[in-house]
């Protein structure tokens, strides 16, 4: 997948409205009508007639209630048409119901872009429009219904004017001073009254009385966040003076942001090179013009240290992340489309937000595969950005010292405009990298652990100068295989064809896909032998064995099991910012956006954990785990060094992270890719055919093969110059996952060079492909997992 010929090869053909389709009913001839779609996977909108009552509320992204299906079912759906012509289908059509909502919740630039979404991903209009607005917003959470009283204007009060009692008089005299809407037992609080004093103003015709729906306490919660933000801290106010790189990139970026338009930029800077110094001036300069600015940045790299560089220095903030409630979600996505809010930092689906005037869309990490949607529909956050902002009109800035293949090939041929930062701030070097061969490391006496003695040494001499350490290990758990000596069962997940991790801490055997739980065996369930073997490492068994080798020192461990509660993350951190942390151990999500100045040491555990995946990106995933981990060190004036442990030392993923040589890197995956054919080189479409019976799934997988080759041919005989087949297509085989969650799974891989074709290709099966009952299928363009 190249990201900028993925998001436009297929915009003039498939940019149009859904053409309409009515449905039998009785309606009256005349007025407006008005095209829904629903959260079903349909690629067509519904016509239906809007009746006179309702014909003052209808609009384009507003939710209405329909009847939909045989039976008429009162359903829920966005408008996304209003027209006074009438269908000709011949058809008669139903009437809508109810407009669920007083204002769009979705407005002309987003109705846009989950059009675009819907046609390139090949899933319903409606799906889209369902996932991009929040639940909190659909279900209006954290808002309530309230009656307000405002006074009659002077030419609409009764004549002659109705006798008042003191109270009245009082209560209407307090309402005209407050020179605003009060709620009546607001009013009713101020003019020290009942209630019932202020329903008699109303009675008598001197003030009136109307409803509107208001936020609730508990979402405008984040009002005061929002204050505190603004204050910010003295670091986060404190403005940084540019230094040469800095300034060199910054010079386009503030061109571009003057002139406005569209203006893709690739922001490639080592770790440490300030790149956000580099937002945070965009950011400013966007907010000056009374614009506002969506950050996406990866969900684990959320972190209170990321947050706090943005406070103080970019006006109200609202931060999107998955541990916000409904009410605050839904508080949120208001606020925004009120102007409100003028920075929006969030995970992928801040791309979505409602802003009411767009100025840039930046994007941090922006090869990170938590930008990728695993449920419909499917999309790339950064994908999606690039899109909006080319519809908007606006710049992009993306970011990453691990640029993705796609982004670079894209930098290649032109597509987006590089910018380069090889050097760190203050001119601080590269943390030095030792690549530690676990084959010919030399045996510690005592019991084997995941330490060698190499970092082991390291480590100490690290504790002893005070300075600290991080040590990546991307598995969770205490033990990743258990099985039996005797008969060589291996415990595996009961819905899934995954073996189980254990969890000291829980005491139970886990599944990380599906989350089954049972306890821990004692004899083998197979033989009944009391053989079993607890064997693999996890960063649960690897905090226990740096607990017992470094008793003076304190360890704390960073991964989904212990980060799951709101706080966590910043307990942690702040802990280990002020010293009283000297270890910290995790997966991933210490890879990424820690800025820590005393941190001297980086150790990876090991380095082949993800390598040898059956996954053609599995080398570049490598590559970009180790640089980004690597780039956690040497971040102060004490420097740093990286110790990376690994069986297969001279793989060049291995050997050119431990140089920070990106570029050769690049240089020689995209080599690979191209000859295998891969993204970005050609395009890339799974589908996924499952059903809890393999047989119903197998026998259906056969269907769609049939009706793939069917296609493929039709393809090509509409006169391409080339005799090779416009679309090559694996499969059906197997999943390399076969049973996940209960389901039995096949899948097909196809591959083109062109958007255009595939899509069409695509598009002609699914038109034909009806599941028989029980067997479920789906689509999945630009793919990222291939398990």
């Amino acid at each position: 997948m190249t990201a900028h010929d993925t998001l436009f090869d297929i915009e003039d053909e498939r940019d149009k409205p859904n053409e309409p389709r009515a449905v039998r009913a009785t309606r009256t001839p005349g007025g407006l009508f008005a095209d829904v779609v629903f959260d079903r996977p349909l690629d067509h909108a519904y016509t239906y007639a809007v009746p006179a009552e309702l014909v003052a509320k209808i609009g384009v992204g507003k939710r209405v209630e329909v009847p939909f299906g045989k039976g008429g079912k009162a359903t829920a759906g966005f408008c996304v048409r209003v027209t006074d012509d009438e269908p000709t289908s011949g058809y008669e059509i139903k009437t809508v119901t109810r407009v669920l909502d007083d204002d769009a919740i979705v407005d002309e630039h987003l109705m846009k872009l989950t059009r675009w979404m819907a046609d390139y991903y090949l899933c319903g209009w409606g799906q889209v429009l369902h996932a991009v607005v929040p639940a909190g917003v659909r279900d209006n959470a954290g808002t309530r219904m309230a009656s307000f009283v405002e006074p009659v204007p002077r030419e609409s009060l009764p004549n002659p004017l109705p006798t008042v009692t003191p109270q009245q008089k009082a209560a209407l005299d307090k309402l005209k001073k407050e020179n605003r809407p009060l709620e009546i037992l607001q009013l009713a609080r101020l003019a020290k009254c009942t209630a019932g004093v202020v329903s008699g103003l109303i009675k008598k015709g001197l003030v009136r009385k109307f409803s509107e729906r208001i936020e609730t306490e508990a979402s405008g919660a984040h009002e005061s966040a929002e204050s505190e933000n603004a204050q910010g801290t003295d670091e986060a106010r404190k403005e940084i003076e540019l230094n040469a790189d800095q300034l060199r990139v910054w010079k386009p970026i503030g061109e571009a942001l003057a002139a406005g338009g569209y203006h893709p930029f690739l922001l490639h800077g080592v770790t440490g090179s300030g790149k956000t110094e580099v937002y945070l001036r965009a950011i400013e300069e966007v907010v000056k013009q009374g614009k506002e600015v969506v950050v996406l940045v990866p969900e684990i790299s959320l972190t209170p240290q990321t947050i706090s560089r943005f406070q103080g220095r970019c006006g109200n903030l609202a931060v999107m992340h998955s541990h916000l409630t409904d009410a605050e979600r839904g508080g949120y996505w208001r606020r925004i489309a009120t102007g409100h809010i003028h920075v929006v930092v969030g995970a992928r689906s801040a791309v979505f937000a409602p802003t009411r005037k767009l100025g840039l869309i930046i994007i941090d990490e922006e090869h990170e595969n938590s930008f990728k949607q695993e449920s419909t529909p499917r999309y790339h956050a950064r994908d999606v950005a690039v899109m909006r902002a080319r519809l908007e009109g606006i710049p992009i800035l993306m970011g990453s010292a691990t640029p993705s293949l796609e982004s670079w090939a894209n930098a290649e041929k032109g597509n987006y405009t590089v910018l380069s930062m090889p050097n760190r701030v203050a001119s601080r070097p590269m943390p030095a990298v030792k690549v530690v061969d676990l084959r010919h490391e030399p045996k510690a006496p005592g019991k084997p652990g995941a330490i060698g003695p190499t970092l082991e040494a390291a480590m100490r001499q690290t504790l002893k100068d005070k300075g600290q350490i991080i040590l990546l290990l991307n598995r969770r758990g205490f033990s990743t295989h258990v099985h039996c000596e005797a008969c060589g069962y291996v415990a595996q997940c009961a819905n899934c064809d995954l073996a189980m991790t254990f969890h000291r801490t829980k005491n139970s055997l886990m599944c990380h896909y599906c989350g089954f739980e049972t306890a821990p065996f004692q004899k083998c369930p197979t033989c009944a032998q009391p053989s079993m073997r607890y064997q693999g490492l996890g960063t649960e068994k690897l905090q226990v064995e740096i607990e017992e080798k470094f008793p003076g020192s304190v360890c704390q461990r960073m991964d989904s099991d212990t980060m799951s509660k709101p706080g966590s993350h910043q307990r942690v951190l702040d802990a280990f910012r002020d010293g009283l942390i000297q270890i910290l151990v995790g997966t991933q999500m210490i890879a990424k956006g820690l800025d820590f100045p005393n941190v001297t040491l980086v150790g990876v555990v090991n380095a082949d954990v993800g390598l040898h995946l059956p996954d053609f990106r599995s080398a570049e995933r490598t590559f970009q785990l180790l640089a980004q981990v690597a780039g956690r060190a040497g971040r102060g004036t004490r420097g740093g060094q990286v110790l990376v442990q690994t069986f297969t030392p001279e793989h060049p993923c291995i050997t050119l992270a431990s140089h920070h040589n990106y570029n050769e890197f690049a240089k020689m995956e995209l080599v690979h890719r191209k000859l295998h054919k891969y993204p970005p080189y050609e395009r890339m479409a799974r589908m996924i055919v499952r059903s809890e019976k393999e047989e119903a799934a197998a026998a259906f997988a056969d269907v769609l093969a049939t009706a793939f080759k069917e296609a493929i041919r039709r393809a090509m005989s509409t006169g391409r110059p080339s005799p090779e087949a416009p679309v090559r297509l694996l499969g059906p085989a197997e999943c390399p996952v076969f049973r996940l969650n209960n389901f039995y799974r096949f899948h097909f891989q196809l591959q083109s060079d062109s958007s255009a074709v595939l899509h069409e290709v695509l598009r002609n099966v699914l038109a034909l492909a009806k599941p028989p009952h029980g067997v479920e299928f789906q689509v999945d363009i630009d793919p990222y997992s291939m398990l």
